[in-house]
């Protein structure tokens, strides 16, 4: 009678709910009549078998996966079922634990792993589990700003990349880049991958997303995007590019894309009244996060860093030039050495002697520095993730009070896709995201270059950080200032002015980049901070009005997964934006060293060099020959083209505002056939 005594009565004494319940059926009046009799009609497919209560399917029952997982939940602490239904007459004698018959280990261990997640999934994730109360919606609305911002502040600190990889191009010499040292380009393929691939996960993971719900969806990107900065830190502990690109880029990408259209699009609904408003305070969170990333990236590095050996001053030191290395004697061994010249030393935010340093013998330590923003990010994006909820079912609020609204017609993906309106607004968002991405990508190291040996007094290496500063700001405002703009004005006067008054911005900073250089004017550097910062707000308030521009013409049901297809124009010009500032910037680079070549005294040069100017491919390899110390061997009237290395570039991002220009002036309404109401 052991399956028949009261199971009902050991549930109560135990505190404990049923977890399987099963229909009364007409067997089980002839059951309650026969429970002296060890065995019963069942009215399950399944046979108990074993004193354990091994539970097994009968082979000719057709049992299913979600059966099995709630019966496999119903042991107790001893692994013996608490409630096994009974056992049909004339059933199989019980058959030893180990029978063939018998559940499998590993299936019972997978089915409860199953029900484990299933359960943890219900609980928490669910689209009932996320769901506000009611009567808490009328008046909470504002608090869920909070989560939203929180998550884009952590996913947008690769805006400030700059300000953190400018000194991963010396993490082994410190002062200056060494032979093995990254360069300019490298450093900044990080930064360009993780807003690839921030398109692609977002393109790839729309319908996932809206599956699973945004809580889901933020919990999964916040572990990505933390554990890629921790893998990050390792490849840069292990000086491996690849690492680093395959942490930082890919993986933390990936996790920028799972959350960054969750929380816009979760929080448009709690303000659909007012969704250029909502967007643009989520997106603000994005533009702010190199707000947050550079000065404490800057502090944790500054705090972690380790000083190189000094050798001694140039004069004192003797060095040789082999397999592309400069090679000094020390402690009795040759050692590769890296001269500190005024020009680096001023560049760095430390106090150090000028002459020769030990290569590798120090650390930036940005490694560690990553490796604690990683865990940093990982804790709040989660926290931020578990606080999120979704409007009650036919939320809306007009006058101040709720009521329920009526679903929109609105495009499918699918349709939507395939309109030439999408297409446009891909070409406006490349055009303008390409601009500022680029910008970005290479903030610090063009305010050194540009403006440092001409102002050296006012742009130090401390000024250039308050520049990355500055464009952070003027992404964080345009997100916000031109979401209201955009609610009172609309879509097309919004983008029309993003459009065209981007082109006289990036086409006027190459005049006042020359009149810095002719006249050594303040007044021109600050021009130029300003054309910069006002193409970053056009492209700040292009991230963040996009999305409401989506469901200005597609509708807003859809609008989450559209955008994320429309992410993929930010991936690729993630990848074009940075290539084209620093391709343009070699190819400038390199045009002026040969120009300098042509000029440079040989005499002169054997004796800032050390070496002949036969052996220009070897310090071209050692990263000796720059345009700095070219200058010194060359007439004092060559004026030194370093500030002028990006105005190719400029001109080449004016041009790509006049596509986004043209490419707006097409856009009209999407044909009225393909909208449809749920």
């Amino acid at each position: 009678d052991d399956l028949t005594d009261s199971s009902d009565n050991r549930h109560q004494q135990e505190g404990r709910r049923r977890p399987y319940h099963r229909k009364h059926t007409p067997d089980d009046n002839h059951h309650q009549q026969h429970q002296h009799q060890p065995q019963h009609p069942s009215p399950t497919p399944y046979a108990y078998k074993g004193q354990g209560g091994g539970r097994v399917p009968d082979s000719k029952a057709d049992v299913s996966w979600k059966t099995m997982i709630m019966m496999e939940g119903d042991k107790d602490r001893t692994g013996s079922f608490r409630n096994p239904p009974p056992t049909s007459p004339g059933g199989a004698a019980d058959p030893p634990a180990s029978s063939a018959r018998g559940l499998g280990t590993d299936a019972a261990t997978s089915a409860a792993a199953t029900s484990l997640v299933t359960r943890v999934y219900d609980r928490w994730f669910s689209a009932e589990a996320i769901e506000a109360p009611a009567h808490k919606a009328k008046t909470g609305r504002w608090r869920r700003v909070i989560p939203a911002f929180a998550i884009h502040l952590c996913i947008g600190s690769p805006w400030a990349w700059s300000a953190f990889a400018w000194q991963l191009q010396m993490e082994h010499g410190f002062v200056a880049s060494a032979a093995d040292d990254w360069t300019v380009g490298q450093t900044a393929l990080p930064m360009s991958l993780v807003f690839a691939f921030q398109g692609i996960g977002a393109s790839l993971a729309g319908k996932w997303q809206m599956k699973v719900g945004p809580r889901a969806s933020m919990v999964v990107g916040g572990f990505c995007f933390g554990s890629g900065l921790m893998v990050g830190s390792l490849g840069i502990s292990a000086h491996s590019i690849e690492l680093l690109c395959l942490g930082y880029g890919v993986l933390a990408g990936v996790g920028m894309g799972l959350s960054y259209t969750p929380p816009m699009q979760n929080l448009m609904k709690w303000f659909p009244e007012r969704p250029g408003m909502a967007s643009g305070m989520t997106i603000a969170g994005f533009g702010s996060g190199g707000l947050v990333f550079a000065p404490i990236a800057t502090a944790l590095a500054q705090h972690f860093a380790k000083f190189p050996t000094f050798v001694g001053p140039k004069e004192a030191v003797e060095t040789v030039l082999q397999n592309g290395r400069v090679l000094a004697e020390v402690q009795g061994s040759l050692q590769e050495v890296i001269l500190a010249t005024p020009h680096d030393l001023a560049r760095l935010p430390y106090a150090m002697d000028e002459g020769y340093y030990v290569v590798g013998s120090g650390s930036t330590g940005l490694a560690p520095a990553l490796m604690y923003l990683g865990m940093l990010y990982l804790g709040v994006q989660t926290a931020a993730a578990m606080a999120t909820q979704t409007p009650p079912k036919g939320f809306g609020v007009q006058s101040g009070g709720l009521l329920p609204t009526k679903p929109e017609a609105s495009v499918s993906v699918d349709a939507a896709v395939r309109t030439p309106q999408f297409y446009a607004l891909g070409v406006i968002f490349f055009s303008l995201a390409c601009g500022g991405v680029g910008l970005f990508s290479a903030a610090k190291p063009m305010m050194m270059d540009t403006f440092s040996a001409k102002l050296p007094g006012l742009v130090t290496a401390s000024f250039a950080s308050s520049y990355v500063l500055m464009l952070s700001a003027g992404n964080l405002a345009g997100r916000l200032g031109w979401a209201a703009f955009f609610d009172k004005f609309g879509p097309r006067a919004t983008f029309n002015l993003f459009t065209f008054a981007s082109i006289p911005m990036y086409l006027s900073i190459p005049f006042l980049v020359e009149e810095v250089v002719a006249n050594k004017s303040p007044a021109a550097l600050f021009g130029f901070t300003f054309a910069t910062v006002g193409a970053i707000t056009c492209m700040g308030g292009t991230y963040a009005l996009i999305p409401a521009y989506e469901s200005k013409l597609f509708g807003p049901k859809f609008v989450g997964a559209i955008h994320g297809k429309m992410l993929l124009a930010s991936t690729i010009s993630a990848l074009v934006g940075p290539t084209i500032v620093f391709g343009l910037r070699s190819r400038s680079e390199q045009k002026a060293i040969g120009e300098l070549l042509e000029q440079a005294d040989p005499n002169k040069f054997q004796q800032v060099f050390g070496t002949p100017i036969s052996d220009v491919d070897a310090l071209r390899e050692a990263k000796v020959l720059t345009i700095d110390r070219l200058m010194k061997v060359v007439p004092n009237d060559v004026i030194d083209p370093t500030p002028f290395l990006y105005d190719t570039t400029m001109y080449t991002m004016g041009g790509l505002m006049g596509a986004a220009a043209l490419a707006h002036m097409l856009i009209k309404p999407v044909d009225k056939k393909l909208f449809k109401h749920d």
